[in-house]
């Protein structure tokens, strides 16, 4: 009878072992506008996929909103670039395993023929002064993403508040801000995988790159199961794993936007 058990047993635990499986291959990513609409996603996620058996269900959203999905346990997993923000999260027990994926870096575009003299500085800040000192219309996503994030850190850092007269906020995504900064010929904050998406679409000069301050950090961070026990806990470091793994940082940094790489991997992980 014993045997037989066994074996009834070993039926239901085999016919149950697919069941988990589907269930347990579904892992949602809360990601940046920026990421999303730079292509890398569409390049480095199919592979994963295929060798995980794993279906990634990927939100595109600000920042701010990414981290706010985190918090409630609508994903399992973060892919965002707002460091101090990261951190708090991770800080309060929201996250766990907070790892640097990659990094790039931000740009100031504006018009060609640049009132405000952004091209001929060699500082941020500066640049964001020259354009409120001459009230040039400068556009901004206004959606606390990492971008926005960046953007509002250079003004306070400047000490200058932008005036409503000629300081716009769309409250929209990367590519979508950028469109809008180009229909009217104003400056703008863009992250740089998303100016060489667009470069040829578009009028607007790249007149300031370079420096720590406009440095774009990813990281990825797994939502803490402890918070959120529904979340899938297993895939996400399955998922982080990979993402810091040779073959996936060989993929990032063999990426392209034309003839250019738009992102380079971290050498600590």
């Amino acid at each position: 009878m014993r045997g037989i058990h066994k074996s009834i047993l070993s039926v239901i635990v085999m016919s149950i072992l697919p069941l988990l499986a589907e269930a347990g291959d579904v892992l949602r990513l809360a990601t940046t506008t920026s990421l999303y609409e730079s292509g890398l996603l569409d390049y480095i996620i199919p592979v994963f996929e295929a060798k995980n058996n794993c279906k990634l269900h990927i939100i595109s959203v600000g920042t701010g909103k990414a981290i706010q999905l985190g918090r409630n346990g609508d994903v399992d997993v973060l892919l965002v670039h707002a460091q101090k923000v990261e951190e708090a999260f991770v800080n309060e027990g929201f996250g766990v395993h907070r790892t640097q994926v990659m990094y790039n870096d931000f740009v100031i575009l504006g018009p060609n023929d640049d009132p405000a003299k952004v091209r001929t500085t060699h500082d941020a800040t500066e640049a964001i002064r020259r354009v409120y000192n001459t009230a040039q219309l400068f556009v901004s996503r206004g959606d606390d993403s990492g971008t926005d994030k960046k953007e509002k850190y250079l003004w306070s850092k400047a000490g200058l508040k932008p005036n409503a007269l000629w300081y716009m906020e769309t409250g929209q995504g990367m590519s979508a801000t950028l469109r809008i900064a180009d229909e009217k010929n104003a400056y703008c904050l863009v992250d740089r995988s998303i100016y060489l998406f667009n470069k040829d679409k578009i009028r607007l000069d790249l007149l300031f790159q370079g420096g720590m301050e406009l440095l774009n950090p990813y990281s990825v961070i797994a939502i803490n199961p402890l918070k959120h026990p529904h979340t899938n806990d297993l895939q996400s470091h399955v998922f982080i794993n990979w993402l810091t793994s040779p073959e996936c940082k060989k993929m990032i940094n063999d990426y392209r936007i034309g003839d250019s790489q738009p992102f380079f991997t971290t050498s600590d992980n």
